[in-house]
């Protein structure tokens, strides 16, 4: 009778194996859970390891000195063609994916902010990239939000890094950088690492015949968002 039950168990046991390794891929994708701005939980599929997910990369390097990792190939390339694409210094887009992830493609923010560039959820889909994750899309859609802020603040770099950072619409209202321990220091890193050319810190330097700078306009999208600009 032991015996019997013995074999029993052992074959259940081998049974079981079997039935977990069909079922069970060597490898699946991470699914994510995060929180948006608006405290909304979301799940995203990485693609990758978790280990290869930085959960609080903003947060940390908050509170650390760091030497400022260097950029692939592939990645400098992409930063160079886009910004050229849409006229903003690349020097500048480096400065942002440094501070923001250290070039960490799969870098996921304790916000929910996501890839190179930290785009969250929303600003992805204000850009339509579909992959945050994808170093293309990512910077395609980081490097065009940060065109659009620089238009909105007339070029004024403080402003538009600050907004990068905690929403135009927190800048707007404050009429400066928001108080914000976290915008405020973020603003700082960015400027420390970029270092605009000579001729650009000329050119926008303000004269007195200089005509002033278009009204801000509000306006709320299709999708009900409400959006600031000074372009009619």
């Amino acid at each position: 009778m032991r015996r019997q039950t013995y074999s029993y168990l052992v074959a259940a046991s081998w049974g079981l194996a079997i039935v977990l390794a069909l079922v069970c891929p060597a490898r699946a994708d991470q699914i994510v859970a995060i929180i948006d701005e608006h405290g909304h939980k979301i799940y995203i599929n990485t693609g990758e390891p978790a280990t290869r997910v930085d959960w609080a990369t903003r947060s940390f390097r908050s509170h650390r000195s760091f030497t400022p990792a260097a950029p692939s190939a592939d990645i400098e390339h992409l930063v160079e063609q886009t910004a050229d694409r849409q006229q903003v210094d690349p020097r500048l887009v480096h400065a942002i994916i440094s501070v923001e992830s250290d070039y960490n493609p799969n870098a996921v923010s304790r916000k929910g902010a996501m890839g190179l560039m930290q785009l969250i959820p929303a600003t992805a889909q204000r850009y339509g990239v579909d992959n945050p994750f994808d170093p293309k899309q990512n910077i395609e859609g980081g490097v065009n939000y940060l065109k659009d802020l620089l238009k909105l603040f007339g070029g004024d770099l403080t402003l538009s890094l600050a907004a990068y950072n905690a929403g135009e619409n927190s800048v707007l209202r404050s009429g400066g950088i928001p108080a914000f321990t976290e915008t405020r220091d973020y603003v700082r890193k960015v400027k420390k690492i970029y270092q605009p050319p000579a001729e650009v810190k000329t050119a926008k330097a303000r004269t007195p015949e200089e005509p002033p700078k278009a009204p801000i306009i509000r306006y709320v999208d299709a999708q009900g968002v409400v959006h600031y600009t000074n372009v009619e």
